[in-house]
């Protein structure tokens, strides 16, 4: 009887060790030309994209009325440093955000560089040399399946891949299908579905390579 324990747990190790070694990512890559332009991508702005602006200016002053400050009387109005946090801003079904004293802004489309150059043509008419940033705070991507901790994450920047998303969630199990990974994405209330194959290096040409805000893998 121990033999045959013994013949059995040997077989799963070796079947174990078998899979593992057939783990490829990104086969062929050796053989793709090291300068793809992937620093070119921006993300754009879309519906429901949750925005923090800042403005600065020489005159403190007189940028105070474009950063509106949180409306709250709990701890969580300031952030982990002691300042105030500043009102964020929901991008509504039309595109815009009601910024203050500027009104209605057509945000949706526009990546952060084109918002930022734009927010800060209309504030010259108020502000000397205005400085603008913008950051999104509700960016988040879902990773469900065979990973190995599926759940929601918030990403740190704009830029997150899918590459990172998977490492995130801890990678793909041995059993998941990395020829056969779907990346469900909603862009304004449309919903597109992706298949990609994680061992090919046709990966960095997919047009999930880079993921969105509130994508699904």
């Amino acid at each position: 009887m121990k033999k045959i324990i013994t013949i059995i747990i040997v077989a799963i190790l070796l079947a174990s060790c078998g899979t593992k070694e057939d783990v490829v990512y990104f086969n062929g890559i050796s053989g793709v030309d090291n300068s793809i332009g992937l620093d070119s991508y921006s993300p754009t702005y879309h519906i429901d994209d949750e925005l923090v602006i800042v403005v600065n200016a020489l005159d403190a002053e007189a940028a105070k009325p474009f950063n509106q400050t949180a409306v709250s009387y709990s701890a969580e109005r300031l952030d982990a440093y002691g300042r105030e946090r500043l009102q964020s801003y929901l991008i509504d079904s039309d595109g815009n955000v009601n910024f203050p004293v500027l009104g209605d802004i057509k945000l949706a489309g526009l990546n952060r560089e084109q918002a930022t150059n734009l927010l800060q043509d209309k504030l010259k008419d108020y502000l000397k040399n205005p400085i603008v940033n913008i950051r999104t705070v509700n960016y988040k991507i879902t990773v469900l399946g065979e990973v190995n901790r599926p759940g929601t994450y918030t990403a740190t920047n704009e830029r997150i891949t899918l590459i990172e998303a998977l490492g995130m969630a801890g990678d793909l199990t041995i059993y998941g299908e990395r020829e056969n990974v779907l990346v469900i994405q909603d862009y304004d209330g449309k919903k597109t579905y992706t298949r990609v194959n994680l061992k090919s290096h046709d990966l960095f040409n997919s047009p999930v390579y880079y993921l969105s805000q509130n994508d699904v893998v």
